[in-house]
């Protein structure tokens, strides 16, 4: 069995000292390292939430900006092509209004010329019969 003695108390004041050095010299320095990097590693967290704020609000931003421009391109689509549709509706209108007038321009030169036709024929027919008669009567 261990007698205890008088070394006990410098085996005791050796190990207080042993201690008291260690946590100057090894266990302060490296708990000040970790509480450093625990400091670091948060503002690193904080940065890296912080840019995915960012990113999230400017993905946000891109896409209501993409579905604005979407729906302005359908609006200034579906304008352009009830312009079209009008242009297209004057321009069939314009050329049925000229078909029908060169229609009835030629109607009215056909009647013109059926007219004078029908006048020299009349013309004709009267010098036509007087030659057949002069003819026949002649030849009787």
């Amino acid at each position: 069995m261990v007698i205890p003695d008088k070394t006990i108390f410098i085996q005791a004041a050796n190990f207080i000292i042993t201690v008291y050095v260690l946590n100057v010299l090894l266990i302060k320095p490296i708990r000040e390292i970790i509480k450093k990097r625990k400091g670091l590693m948060s503002e690193q967290m904080e940065k890296i939430e912080g840019f995915n704020s960012d990113a999230e609000t400017k993905v946000a931003d891109y896409e209501s900006q993409l579905a604005e421009a979407r729906l302005e391109a359908n609006e200034i689509r579906s304008s352009i092509k009830d312009e079209a549709t009008a242009e297209e509706q004057k321009l069939l209108a314009a050329a049925g209004q000229e078909a029908s007038g060169t229609i009835q321009a030629a109607r009215a030169e056909i009647e013109t010329e059926v007219k004078s036709a029908m006048e020299q024929l009349t013309k004709d027919v009267d010098k036509f019969a007087e030659a057949a008669t002069g003819k026949i009567l002649g030849q009787a």
